[in-house]
């Protein structure tokens, strides 16, 4: 049996009174952090800009467009959403996955549950089994080998399963779906080489997400994929992905995000907020920041004067700069107005990168941080082992 095939029977055999309550609760919780993502990123420009292309391509239908009163098919429906869901990067997470299932399956299975007006229960199964399957997939890679961590590159498999349960799919469909889905998901190489991090593509999740959805039509009508996709161990742990199955769900230990930019420099802002608050330290004082890290967070594109929201995002002294002069409300959402701004760009000229190899051995289970702060008063260290949101600290 390949995996597709083994995760189309746990899709098609799982029933909503197989959820553990840990499970139900934290689905409803995705539900509330993402579509308060979504309200958020509603009216940023890459929103607008695919609410401007998808309702002249697809055709009308049962799935609502969010904040709005169009309703069009549940795959257009659903790439809008998510469009405005991961906008600000404030959607949730997965540290086994190294990136972001709500932005995705969530769209996915609320679509999919107006088109077949299927019931609130069957709605959080269809959640946590998405995120279940999505975040499985993504877990069993080697994050070492991958150019990129982008979460569009496996996303698609979650919302093909969240869709694919709803419309109680025949297991052997759903396995061509999945494999569909798999293949014709963005390969995102340009994610991990391009120094052009500041654009709307981000990590592909809206269109993955239309992936995994048009893939469960084609499995319908016949059209067939590569089966056998993830039972390569040069790319996928079979084990891995199988191990355990329906004992336990991943949705459990999902993150939520208290600021708007990549979640790997989270843990750096709550250090050096900490340190602010626990020293009285004045941001005047502030001599250097000195960020000591994994890997992966220092090859961000870390530019200290961003010119666009996205490439703001993507920067650790720039998000440590707002945290600093602005407070972390600013990051809640950061607000495009902060661009270009002369004493954020000074500050986070202060700031400076370290990888750190002992932090390395710990991602993707942690992402740390050590922050050392040099000041007019002397120094000061903090290291922040789980960022705020977390499971420790939810």
């Amino acid at each position: 049996m390949w995996v597709t095939e083994a995760l189309a029977d746990y899709i098609s055999s799982t029933r909503p009174k197989d959820l553990t309550p840990v499970a139900r609760e934290m689905a409803r919780r995705c539900i509330l952090d993402l579509v308060g993502a979504a309200a958020a990123g509603f009216e940023t420009a890459a929103a607008r800009a695919v609410r401007n292309v998808v309702p002249r391509i697809f055709a009308r239908g049962a799935a609502a467009v969010w904040f709005s009163d169009w309703r069009l098919q549940g795959s257009p429906a659903a790439m809008l959403n998510s469009s405005a869901a991961s906008a600000l990067d404030l959607d949730d997470g997965h540290r086994a996955a190294g990136g972001h299932p709500g932005a995705s399956i969530i769209p996915a299975a609320v679509a999919g549950a107006e088109e077949v007006e299927a019931g609130a229960e069957e709605l959080l199964a269809a959640i946590v089994i998405g995120y279940e399957v999505g975040i499985r997939v993504a877990a069993a890679r080697d994050f070492a080998a991958l150019d990129t961590l982008s979460s569009g590159r496996w996303c698609a498999y979650g919302a093909a399963a969240a869709a694919g349960f709803l419309r109680k799919m025949a297991p052997q469909k759903l396995a061509q779906a999945l494999a569909i889905a798999g293949v014709q998901a963005p390969g995102l190489s340009a994610s991990g080489y391009s120094a052009v991090m500041g654009n709307n593509v981000k990590e592909g999740i809206p269109w993955s997400t239309l992936t995994g959805l048009v893939a469960l039509d084609l499995a319908d009508q016949g059209f067939t994929g590569p089966t056998d996709i993830l039972d390569h161990p040069s790319y996928y742990d079979r084990a891995a992905i199988v191990a355990g199955l329906g004992f336990g769900f991943a949705i459990e230990k999902v993150y939520f995000k208290p600021y708007s930019c990549c979640r790997w420099s989270h843990s750096a802002l709550d250090a050096l907020l900490g340190l602010l608050a626990e020293h009285h330290i004045n941001p005047g004082e502030i001599r250097k920041v000195d960020v000591y890290t994994f890997s992966r967070a220092t090859r961000l594109n870390n530019a200290v004067n961003p010119h666009s929201l996205e490439g703001a995002q993507y920067s650790v002294p720039f998000a440590l700069a707002v945290a600093a002069l602005r407070g972390e409300r600013a990051l809640l959402p950061l607000p495009p107005e902060c661009l270009g701004q002369p004493d954020l760009v000074a500050f986070a000229e202060k700031v400076k990168l370290h990888s750190d190899p002992d932090l390395d051995l710990s991602f993707p289970a942690k992402t740390q941080a050590r922050v050392v702060l040099g000041t007019s008063r002397g120094d000061y260290e903090k290291l922040v082992v789980d960022a705020q949101g977390d499971p420790p600290i939810p």
